[in-house]
């Protein structure tokens, strides 16, 4: 096996949550040219076609389930579904996820629970139901997205909440990796920087200065570049590779 054949993915299956757009749906494609057939998991049924459309396009095999990940039995479905059309879930890639900004003073307990649900509950349910057959069988790997906003505090829009959900994000990561690994269950996240996604105000002129000129590399990144690490943790390549949060942000968190 050379090194390269450590990154392919044949005959595994994966779930994206999320994988509709965005970063999601990068490591989707990612995961797909590797090898894997690919379950991409939203609520937008619409997303989850063109996704699916995109997958198959490339020659992959791909399935949608509409999936509200903040639901247990929309989990517990997903599960069953990928499982009776593609087989046992090898790869579980938590990205579903959610923001909002606003100073804390200003935001309600529905903001706070809404982005809690998303962001960190259903990470924790989803591992749960997926994580149950993996550590049955004795083999699996999950990844989460987390970010570098569960490192430091963002300037100069305020989201406590979000920034709060992703270090639980990060912290759920390491205590699941350590309960797994002697089943050998690898969990681990993946911690972007500042992302050009359809759904991101990155463009906006007042943020330029801190979400821009402050990056050391001087760019935001694209969501292709942050495909790849999910892919690496997804596969062979990190097998020994467990607990662990990559930071993937042009080095804005060295300062």
């Amino acid at each position: 096996m050379t090194v390269l054949d450590q990154f392919r993915l044949d005959g595994k299956v994966a779930v994206v949550t999320g994988g509709n757009r965005g970063i999601g749906r990068a490591i989707a494609v990612a995961l797909a040219e590797a090898g894997a057939a690919v379950a991409v998991a939203g609520r937008d049924e619409q997303r989850n076609s063109d996704a699916v459309a995109q997958l198959t396009g490339i020659g992959a095999t791909a399935m949608a389930t509409t999936t509200d990940v903040t639901s247990r039995p929309d989990l517990e479905a997903m599960r069953d579904s990928v499982s009776q059309q593609l087989g046992p879930i090898d790869i579980l890639i938590n990205n579903a996820g959610i923001g909002i900004h606003g100073e804390s003073l200003t935001i309600d307990d529905e903001g706070w629970d809404r982005v809690m649900a998303t962001n960190l509950d259903a990470v924790w349910k989803a591992s749960q139901v997926i994580g149950e057959g993996m550590v049955a069988r004795g083999s699996g790997a999950i990844v989460n997205v987390g970010s570098m906003s569960g490192m430091i505090i963002n300037r100069p829009q305020w989201h406590a909440p979000y920034a709060v959900s992703k270090a639980g994000v990060h912290h759920l990561t390491r205590s699941l990796a350590a309960e797994w690994a002697p089943r050998s269950v690898r969990v681990n996240a993946i911690a972007p920087g500042y992302t050009k996604t359809e759904i991101s105000d990155i463009d906006l002129p007042e943020y330029k200065h801190y979400w821009i000129d402050e990056v050391p590399m001087q760019r935001y990144a694209q969501a292709s570049e942050i495909a790849p690490a999910a892919l690496y943790l997804a596969s062979p390549a990190s097998s020994f590779v467990t607990g662990s949060v990559l930071v993937i942000d042009g080095g804005y968190t060295l300062w």
